[in-house]
């Protein structure tokens, strides 16, 4: 077992199926999840045009959140149902953050969604003033009224991938984003193709994503999605972030679900990336040097030892780094969208080791104490002031916090004791816990865990051989955190596999 395992708690997967989807494109007005039907009288184009506008489950009106927002060509449920499951799903999944939809509903398409106009489609051509109608009348109504924070994403399919192409050639800026299902950019003798290699160049600088996703086999080259790949290859900027993908055994239809999912990941890049060093924080002693632990994928991570900000001229982290001394790690990880950019950081500083206890005559190995109690805090309460606890015990072989019995999710557990270290050198603590658990040892908090489910607290320090206080104050609130602490011990500590504490070496009083 790989030792990230060990080191890190891992989410269950929350899986969830897709709804079956209806087999034609249709604007009909169903209500899924907590969708807003709502319009706007267009001046651009001369007509009332209706919307419906999702925002995210957990937005409670009145709040200062913003989010991100995915505009639907081809409104309806035909579209927008499929983008809804797949983006709740990447939610869940934490690949992109919670997200307004807004289902654009069509009148004309063929009139909206074409550049030019084609004789055999009688009303083609309405492109610009449809682009000019999103840019300047729909996503400003969009920020006024919902809680937008201005990044926006476009997705079409088809005619709408057409149209996504367009928007990017001739109004890059407007969207961060632009997602293009099989679009058919075959439409007037290549026009968009043929206009790309002029227009690209003026993307340089806007760090904009742009994904396609197509068809395998003759059906899916009659696109001449590849022919635009080819002009990307040769005459996009640098900047432009781009991907095309092409799908086996899919049709028109059925390739919007793994554009989609792939095209909102690739959007994304980075999102779930949890910049997690380890340990996190602790004591150096001088002339002793520790080493720092990354075990995500550090290809976009860089960092600093003084505390200052990376940049992306800082050094690049890797999967190990040495402290010599005193130093204030910080991580940055710079994400596809830079409002996602992570940083952690972490203390070490210099010490000395922290000195042995003598034995006390009446402790006894086998467990520490601990003491239990129930209440209906709804933050952290004074252990101090804490009386009448419900149980007392030692955390031998029988004992398991999930098993206490309890009135409500709120409960305190203080465990405390002595613990016996069995030689000198740096000790590992790692502790899974719920929020605002504290540990100490020898009287000196070490952690106050505020991390997140998959995410342990650890500290390093030095210990002498022989015993030492420790005291651990639990307080459960949140279901789905669980007690959990482990430790690396300096004979163990280059395994990166931590154990939990031997009950003979847990002492307890009597």
């Amino acid at each position: 077992m790989k030792s990230k395992i060990y080191l890190f708690l891992t989410l269950s997967i929350i899986v969830g199926g897709l709804a079956n989807l209806a087999k034609a494109q249709d604007t009909v007005i169903r209500k899924i999840d907590h969708g807003k039907l709502d319009s706007i009288n267009s001046d651009i184009l001369k007509q009332k045009r209706l919307i419906e506008v999702f925002t995210p489950a957990n937005y409670k009106p009145g709040s200062t959140d913003k989010y991100d927002v995915l505009y639907v060509l081809d409104g309806g449920n035909w579209n927008t149902g499929l983008i809804l499951q797949v983006q709740h799903f990447l939610e869940n999944e934490n690949y992109m953050p919670p997200t307004i939809i807004v289902s654009i509903m069509g009148i004309d398409r063929n009139k909206d969604l074409t550049p030019t106009h084609m004789d055999d489609w009688k009303t083609s051509g309405g492109a610009d003033k449809f682009l000019s109608f999103i840019k300047n009348e729909l996503i400003p109504h969009i920020d006024k009224t919902y809680p937008s924070n201005g990044d926006n994403t476009l997705w079409g399919h088809s005619l709408g991938g057409l149209f996504v192409m367009y928007a990017l050639l001739n109004e890059p800026k407007t969207f961060k984003s632009y997602i293009a299902v099989d679009p058919s950019l075959w439409w007037d003798k290549l026009y968009l193709p043929k206009m790309a290699a002029g227009k690209l160049p003026a993307l340089a600088g806007l760090n904009t994503i742009l994904f396609m996703g197509g068809r395998e086999g003759n059906d899916g080259k009659g696109m001449k999605i590849d022919t635009m790949s080819t002009i990307l290859k040769k005459a996009a900027p640098a900047d432009l972030t781009w991907k095309f993908v092409t799908y086996p055994e899919e049709t028109h239809a059925s390739v919007r679900l793994k554009t989609t999912y792939d095209a909102l990941k690739f959007s994304y890049a980075g999102f779930n990336n949890q910049i997690e060093f380890h340990p996190m924080n602790g004591i150096v002693l001088k002339d002793k040097p520790i080493k720092i632990w990354y075990f995500n994928d550090t290809t976009k991570v860089h960092y600093t030892l003084d505390g200052t900000v990376p940049t992306v001229s800082s050094k690049q982290m890797q999967s190990e780094i040495t402290l010599t001394g005193a130093a204030k790690v910080t991580n940055k990880h710079f994400t596809i969208r830079s409002r996602y950019d992570r940083v952690t950081t972490g203390d070490f500083m210099i010490g000395k080791t922290f000195p042995a206890i003598s034995k006390p005559g009446n402790i006894k190995p086998g467990g520490f104490n601990y003491t239990y109690y129930e209440g209906k805090w709804e933050e952290w309460p004074d252990f101090k002031n804490l009386k009448n606890p419900v149980k007392i015990g030692l955390t031998n072989n029988d004992f398991d916090v999930d098993k206490i019995q309890r009135k409500n999710n709120n409960l305190a557990l203080l465990i405390d004791g002595l613990l016996e270290a069995k030689e000198d050198g740096y000790y590992i603590f790692i502790l899974d816990s719920d929020k605002g658990s504290k540990l100490y040892l020898d009287n000196k908090l070490l952690m106050k865990w505020d991390g997140s489910y998959n995410q342990p607290c650890t500290y390093i320090l030095p210990l002498a051989k022989g015993f030492h206080a420790l005291r651990l104050e639990y307080f459960h609130k949140y279901e789905g955190f669980k007690l959990k602490l482990s430790y690396l011990t300096p004979s163990i500590l280059n395994t990166k596999k931590p154990i939990e504490i031997p009950l003979d070496l847990q002492y307890h009083h009597q």
